[in-house]
């Protein structure tokens, strides 16, 4: 693993990079994957790294008996050498683990497009959202997939960047380059389909259902997070 610009780190093979693959086919750039749930093994040395991206799973960033302390570990060494960071569900909970944060149960589980009311799940940006990279041309509140049973809470030096209404902290920053995101806009049709046949937590949904609302918000969706993992790589300094 030499002379790569992204590490990514994947927690069950399922959950891959998706559409964040086709942003970084489009830019030409560099990465190494490496698969917990398979075993493989972390670099000690990811110095040479521009980039980290860490992706979600079934895990809790609390276990103490798999992969999650040695990921901790790695998340705190970027930190240490100020590599730009980009976690995705698991990926935002291991990041505020690893810099001192709560990992706790979240007072409801979120799971597809929409609650149990039938609404899209949204997020918001504050306006420290409003006014951060990351979010540069784009809107200001955005429909989302979750996949999660846990949230996240702050310490002080942590900002959060935009909330949902049955999970609050939705987007968190760290620094100056790192951020974590609660939902999943790397999703992809294909990655969808393996999930609803392969994710225990998605069993008792009706796959038509969810492909449809997917097919609904799916032109909207996918730009916005081609511009949002675009922007993380201008941060990262990868892109111009």
């Amino acid at each position: 693993m030499l002379n790569k610009q992204i590490l990514i780190i994947q927690n069950i093979t399922r959950e891959a990079p998706g559409l964040l693959s086709q942003i970084i086919e489009q830019f030409n750039l560099t990465f190494d994957i490496v698969d917990l749930s398979k075993d493989e093994k972390l670099p000690q040395d990811i110095s040479s790294y521009k980039a980290l991206i860490v992706l979600g799973g079934p895990p809790s960033a609390n276990d103490s008996t798999c992969q999650i302390p040695e990921e901790l570990g790695t998340i705190k060494k970027s930190k240490q050498l100020n590599i730009p960071y980009l976690g995705i569900c698991l990926g935002l909970q291991t990041l505020v683990k690893a810099m001192g944060g709560t990992v706790r149960k979240n007072e409801v589980k979120e799971f597809t497009f929409k609650d149990p009311q039938g609404e899209y799940y949204v997020i918001n940006l504050n306006e420290d959202g409003k006014n951060d990279p990351l979010f540069e041309g784009l809107d200001d509140q955005f429909k989302v997939f979750h996949l999660h049973g846990e949230t996240v809470d702050l310490t002080e030096d942590m900002k959060l960047l935009a909330t949902g209404k049955t999970c609050k902290n939705q987007v968190v920053k760290i620094g100056d380059n790192a951020y974590g995101l609660q939902c999943h806009f790397e999703l992809t049709p294909e990655m969808l389909n393996t999930w609803l046949d392969k994710d225990p937590d998605l069993e008792s949904y009706q796959k038509e259902d969810i492909l449809k609302d997917f097919e609904e918000i799916k032109d909207e969706y996918t730009k916005t997070g081609r511009q949002l993992f675009t922007n993380f790589f201008k941060i990262a300094g990868l892109i111009n």
